[in-house]
């Protein structure tokens, strides 16, 4: 009996824990939806974005900012931010901005920094750009020559370095962003899509191709990993993208491409228990790259400004 009433205290506690969750999804492949469900996947706001019916452009990250705004972008060059009630408020164009004219140029990472700047990735172009308010360069470094100048995910790490992946040749590479030297690098040989820095220091990698998600500390040496699927569980690994660390300690995977039996999106413990799942692929279909799981403050503050837009 006491088992039963510490089994329910429990799942109500975890429940009224996800109750303040948010979860901002991005999706191209047919699907073109910008949205931002609760933690049961129920559609509190969403926005139909461009995008080819086939196939996918844009939408490999996304950003709800501080003031309740959306930084996305749904083509391979362009960037918006977009308010609540759906009005475009800043853009900027890569593909014809500060010397990009004629070049070949695709962005999957970007994020607006404490200043007001956006960080940029121009992959294939090969560099790290920041520009003003105005789309004005302010600062710019190269990537490392080869296959690391096409991109995927970036992060800034907790010391202001910055963590770019690269597909080709299967390299989270890790950058000083004043002078663009290399200070750290991790080798997986997979189709890295996505990495970040732990609060311990190590670094968590979404593999991409690799169907895995590893934690390697500073010395390279894998020290967590799941592949292939979820142990205890049926929950298939596919391409792993996006990743977060909650205060817990727990982490949130991205899992793109699973099929319609798998959850897009996962929370995970250290001991690699699964204790919340979205799983909408009628929302977002086959193809849901990047997301954010917003909680606190700022998931309040979304919720006030979706209920006000709404009325």
């Amino acid at each position: 009996m006491k088992k039963i009433i510490f089994s329910f205290f429990l799942c109500s506690c975890l429940s009224f824990l996800h109750a303040e969750r948010l979860v901002l999804v991005s999706a191209s492949y047919g699907k073109n939806i910008l949205a931002i469900t609760d933690a049961a996947g129920k559609v509190l706001w969403s926005h139909k974005t461009a995008g080819p019916e086939r196939g996918h452009t844009g939408h490999h990250d996304v950003h709800m900012l501080p003031n309740g705004n959306i930084l996305f972008h749904d083509t391979w060059t362009t960037l918006k931010e977009i308010t609540l009630d759906k009005k475009v408020v800043w853009e900027y164009d890569c593909a014809n901005s500060n010397g990009n004219k004629g070049k070949r140029v695709d962005v999957h990472a970007f994020a607006r920094l404490r200043n007001g700047n956006t960080r940029i990735v121009e992959s294939r172009v090969g560099r790290v750009i920041e520009v003003d308010k105005k789309g004005k360069l302010v600062h710019s470094f190269a990537l490392k020559p080869g296959g690391t100048t096409s991109s995927r995910w970036a992060r800034a790490t907790p010391k202001g370095t910055y963590l770019v992946c690269s597909e080709q040749p299967g390299v989270v590479t890790e950058y000083d962003v004043k002078n663009g030297k290399v200070v750290w690098d991790y080798l997986i040989k997979t189709r890295v899509y996505g990495a970040m820095r732990l609060k311990n220091g190590n670094t968590l990698i979404a593999s991409g191709s690799g169907n895995s998600v590893v934690e390697v500390s500073p010395d390279k040496k894998v020290v967590w990993e799941i592949k292939g699927k979820v142990p205890g569980t049926e929950v298939n690994l596919k391409w792993m993208t996006c990743l977060q660390e909650l205060e817990n300690g727990n982490f949130i995977v991205g899992n793109c491409h699973a099929g319609p039996d798998n959850p897009q999106i996962f929370e995970i413990t250290r001991d690699k228990k699964i204790v919340w799942e979205f799983d909408e692929y009628e929302l977002v279909g086959n193809g849901l790259a990047c997301w954010q799981v917003i909680e606190g403050k700022l998931a309040a503050m979304v919720g006030r400004k979706i209920a006000s837009s709404q009325k």
